[in-house]
């Protein structure tokens, strides 16, 4: 089985690629949906339904299939080689992947409620909300790659630094859309 890890690992990273791009996706469909709810009809029930088949094309089409199968991938790479278990940088990055699931799984919440039509979120928090799986993807790549070479101080103060950009730059965006509705 080894002389197939490779293989194994290119199943790993392309599900996890896929499961990033549900997750990315995922929350714009999201805000979109959330902002058509509070459209005048006809505007809102065609909107409305168009964006909940998408989601749900979305969801369960490619984000929980490739959360699942980049997840066994990984254990199957991790029975192969148990040696990174023994490595300090791979129990923070299983770390890192336990909240990417509760990312997902609070995501797969919020799905349910915009398909039963309830919006307990508005659009700017969900703008907030689409930066999680960011900041998650950043720590574990530059963890992954940098391994055992990253200053924890300076990795904690990068990705707390790459956070509030972010924040500033969808404040940013508001008062654009704010001042411009079409933008």
């Amino acid at each position: 089985m080894l002389e197939y890890y490779n293989y194994i690992k290119a199943l790993h990273l392309i599900f996890v690629i896929t499961w990033f791009a549900g997750l990315f996706y995922i929350p714009r469909i999201f805000i979109y949906q959330i902002e058509a709810s509070e459209k005048p009809s006809p505007d809102k029930e065609i909107l409305g339904n168009q964006l909940k088949l998408m989601a749900k094309r979305l969801w369960f089409i490619i984000t929980w299939p490739s959360a699942i199968l980049a997840t066994f991938f990984a254990i199957i790479l991790l029975i192969l080689n148990p040696v990174f278990l023994e490595m300090p940088w791979m129990h923070v990055k299983l770390g890192f992947v336990v909240l990417l699931w509760l990312y997902h799984l609070k995501s797969h919440q919020i799905f349910k409620q915009l398909q039963n039509g309830i919006a307990k979120w508005s659009s700017n928090q969900m703008r907030l909300w689409n930066e999680g799986a960011t900041i998650i993807l950043f720590a574990v790549i530059f963890l992954v790659i940098v391994r055992d070479a990253v200053n924890w101080i300076y990795g904690v103060m990068g990705i707390l630094l790459l956070a509030v950009l972010l924040m500033l730059g969808i404040k940013f965006y508001k008062r654009v859309r704010d001042k411009n509705p079409n933008a």
